[in-house]
């Protein structure tokens, strides 16, 4: 792990990346290393009736902050929702242009199973990007049918309570079951308990190099 000084996460969409590994960020960051985030799509077309179009991004923006992520390392795109198979190559070539800016030594991305569209094309577009970093995918257990862990990142009770302040900046997601509190915690403290720690966050690792 003190290999990983440069942290990349990818997200399809704005609240992906605090979903899926926010309580690792969190860790990553008091542990002083540089943690960029990239967000594909601020999804306009599935924002709640009563909310702004620009909502999501909006929160996005609150969510790494309050997770401690710089907001010169923010990078957002926007691609239509829903839609990132159509967009695959231009999603490719944005990622290109980062790898080449940040030359990242980890990248945390979906993992394979992941059935959400969207959350496909950018694990199969990040491995050909990054294919020269350490990969792993993350978990978002509602848009999955498997999950094969074989990475634990053990976290401290402030981590998941920081992963949860950031995961509250959605108010617009508010309705969604795994915008829960108790979801947020249980989830962690299972995997915990698979490496003999009260939490974890859990992965699976694509490619590892040591340099």
């Amino acid at each position: 792990m003190n290999d990983f000084q440069r942290i990349l996460v990818l997200g399809p969409h704005t609240d992906d990346g605090e979903l899926g590994c926010g309580g690792t960020i969190a860790r990553f960051i008091e542990e002083g290393r540089e943690v960029y985030y990239a967000t594909f799509s601020a999804c306009e077309e599935s924002v709640p009736e009563g909310f702004h179009p620009e909502v999501l991004l909006d929160e996005w923006k609150a969510a790494s902050k309050a997770l401690g992520i710089l907001e010169e390392n923010l990078f957002s795109f926007r691609f239509q929702v829903r839609y990132f198979p159509r967009d695959r190559q231009l999603i490719l070539e944005d990622m290109v242009k980062l790898n080449k800016l940040l030359n990242p030594d980890l990248v945390l991305l979906p993992r394979a199973q992941d059935v959400h569209q969207d959350h496909g094309v950018i694990h199969k577009e990040g491995i050909r990007a990054f294919k020269n970093s350490t990969l792993m995918g993350y978990e978002l257990p509602w848009n999955s049918l498997l999950f094969h862990s074989n990475f634990h990142v053990k976290l401290m009770r402030e981590h998941v309570e920081t992963k949860i302040k950031a995961i509250s900046c959605y108010e617009s997601q508010a309705f969604r079951s795994y915008i829960d509190r108790e979801f947020i915690v249980g989830l962690a403290r299972t995997r915990g308990i698979q490496i003999n720690e009260e939490f974890a966050e859990a992965f699976t690792l694509i490619r590892g190099i040591m340099r």
